[in-house]
Order: C-alpha cells, then structure tokens, then sequence
C-alpha cells in the first residue's frame, strides 16, 4: 500500500469509522441531538405527543374595531424581523387588537412554547392546590415522590420548586450535548432521571434556574391527582377557557412523560388565553379556574431569595413567571428560549404574545432585553388607537 493511500485510510477512520462508531454505541438521546443539532418551534412533528383537546364549544377572539387599521413602525417591524419572529399578537379589552404572521405562520399554526410552558405548570400547581389534590406549596416533595423523603432531600417542598430555589443538582446547560437538559429533551426516560437528582445546597436561599424543577413539579401533579398534566391542562384550563384549536404536549415517548419543562404547542391565539386568565385575576367569563390567591403569590418576586451574582434579593421571578418592572407597572410574563413569550398586562387589559426563532443573546437583570421591544409595541399601538 502506499503512501498516500495509508494516509487517505488514516484519515477515513479519523472523519468517518470512529465518529460513526460513536455515534452507533451513544445513547439514544445523544445521537438525537447530534442529529437534530438544536432546538426549534416545530420540534413536536419529531416527537411523540399527548393531545389537549380543543373545547367542545370553542369561544374564538373577538376582533377590535381598530383591527386591520393600525400598523406596527418600520423600525418594530426590523426589529421583530432581526429575530424571526413568527407571531405577534395583541389582545386588548378581550378582543384581538393586532395580530401579523411571517415565515409561513398563520392563525391555526401551532408551535412550541418552550420554557413559556413552565409557567402553564405552575398554574397547573394553583389549580390542584384549590382542588385537593395538593395541599400548599409548602408540601414536601416527599409526600408524592419517596426518594425525597431522606437527608437534605427531606427539606425540599413544591414553593422551591417552583420559586427556582431548590438547591438541586441539576445541571442546566443548554450547550453542552452531554448535559441533563440536553437528556431530558432527546432522551426517553424522564422518570429515570429523577433517580439522578438530589439536593445539594440548602433550599429555598438561592435562585437558580433548573428545568429539573418543573419536571419534578409534573411528577408531584400526576402523582397527586392521578391524571397527567395534558389531562390536567384539558380539564381545568384549556376547554374552560374555549381553546379553538387543540394543543399537543410533546413526550419523552410514545404514551410517556410530558417534557413538562419545555414542550407545550399551540396556537399564538390559545395561547392569549394564558394571559387572559391572568389579566382577569383567574377568572374565565365569570367562572374562577384558579384562585386570585394563589396568582397573587406566584405573580410576586420570591424576594426573600438571593440571586447568586450578587447576592441581591430577586425581584425577577416568582412562582415560574418572570416579572419586569417596565412602564411604571410590574408586569409578569413566560418566557421561552427562543423568545416565546405571554405578556399579561393587567391595568391595560392587554395580552401580548410572540413566537419566534431567536431572542437576544444579552440579559439585563435576567431579562431579555427583546421582551421590552415586544411590550413597548404593543403600547404603541393602544396609544394609536386612543388617538384614531
């Protein structure tokens, strides 16, 4: 053989044997990542999904008189291009205000929410504390999941969780394919993973977000009321609130575990109800879905905790929901990674929702900067209406 063609060998076993070989005898998840490379809104056409039916009698937005005459500025419009936003949406006094789809988007397309989808979980939370089936949020996590019940775990109760305070072991990395997130999202076996978790700092001192939370949250919700969470979404949120479309909630597997932490799908319309449930202090044309108690606590920051930069109290979150101080007022919103985001602004009676592919890479104060560009145009276009 010769020169040459000992060297061309050497280097197909380098490029293609070896990673071929890895790539055969890695994980199931492992190779997912390393096939799909990242995440997107559409992930759920790969995955195995669990349906939320629509309502048996759908209750569709209203349009506002303005709808069709007001334009977002150019300047808006770059910005919402810069990010691939997919669907921007303004509901304002219950009736659609504005609305715009781009990238072959429109009214009936359903797309992940990503990590939006934990704060969905946490009024999930609200409702089975005002049904029974939990009985505070200062529950130990130990009387639904056994191996809680020992050593520091014992001290772990629902209000860490869902306030991101639980000291846990989880390692949230979005990067890195070998990380427990990236695990979670490819894997197959979510309720394997609760085996790997335990608590290794002292709860309920420290922020520190953690998907791992919100799946735990999911196991306490199923395991607390004998249905999963999608039944749970169906039941008590999604028909109540006259969904028009169904949803779908992507699992670990076929007949699995909803990836709880991430993977609620649907339209940017049904997903204004979210905000609209907020807005009306829980209450759904006339009909309590959760108690006003319980949004109270979960819509103010957890300010007894300490962000772990600065050791300054956290004003940014509450109980999933992310909280900004912007135009005088104290706004909470979901939050996803790719700039998923339901804004309830209460004292304007207006909902903003965005869907997209990007979302700044800067923070300021734990908040993405692209959330104020959403929530200042959606002002704009109320103060163009008053003076239409």
């Amino acid at each position: 053989m010769s020169k040459r063609a000992k060297i061309v060998l050497v280097f197909f076993f380098i490029l293609v044997v070896i990673p071929g070989l890895v790539l055969i005898f890695s994980p199931i998840y492992l190779r997912k990542a390393l096939f799909y490379q990242k995440a997107g809104i559409l992930d759920y056409k790969f995955f195995d999904n669990r349906t939320i039916r629509k309502a048996q009698k759908p209750d569709p937005w209203p349009k506002s008189k303005a709808y069709g005459k007001l334009r977002i500025s150019d300047d808006y419009m770059k910005a919402f291009k810069s990010l691939e936003t997919s669907s921007y949406l303004v509901i304002h006094n219950d009736s659609i205000l504005y609305e715009k789809y781009l990238y072959g988007f429109d009214t009936n397309t359903i797309s992940n929410a990503f990590s939006a989808t934990k704060s969905i979980v946490s009024l999930l939370v609200g409702i089975a504390i005002d049904h029974g089936y939990i009985q505070s949020v200062d529950q130990p996590v130990g009387d639904f999941i056994p191996r809680f019940k020992a050593g520091m775990n014992r001290q772990l109760t629902i209000k860490h969780l869902l306030t991101m305070s639980s000291g846990l072991n989880w390692d949230e990395s979005y990067e890195s394919p070998f990380s427990v997130t990236t695990q979670a999202y490819y894997g197959e076996d979510l309720r394997d993973l609760i085996k790997e978790m335990e608590v290794v700092d002292q709860p309920g001192e420290y922020y520190k977000y953690q998907s791992g939370n919100t799946q735990l949250l999911a196991f306490i919700l199923e395991k607390a009321s004998g249905k999963s969470v999608s039944e749970l979404t169906e039941k008590y949120l999604w028909k109540p609130m006259g969904a028009t479309h169904k949803a779908l909630w992507s699992l670990d597997k076929k007949d699995g575990m909803e990836k709880a932490y991430c993977c609620f799908n649907a339209t940017a319309r049904d997903f204004a109800r979210i905000g609209q449930l907020i807005v009306n202090d829980g209450k759904w044309n006339g009909r309590q879905l959760i108690s006003k108690s319980y949004l109270d606590q979960a819509l103010q920051p957890a300010s007894y905790l300490k962000e772990p930069l600065n050791n300054n109290p956290v004003d940014f979150y509450g109980y999933h929901w992310w909280i900004m101080q912007r135009h005088g007022m104290k706004i909470p919103y979901a939050r996803g990674i790719l700039g998923q985001y339901i804004i309830p602004v209460k004292e304007k009676n207006m909902v903003i929702v965005r869907l997209g592919n990007k979302r700044s890479p800067e923070r300021v104060n734990y908040h993405v900067p692209d959330v104020f560009t959403y929530l200042d145009a959606g002002m704009t276009l109320l103060e163009k209406q008053s003076v239409d």
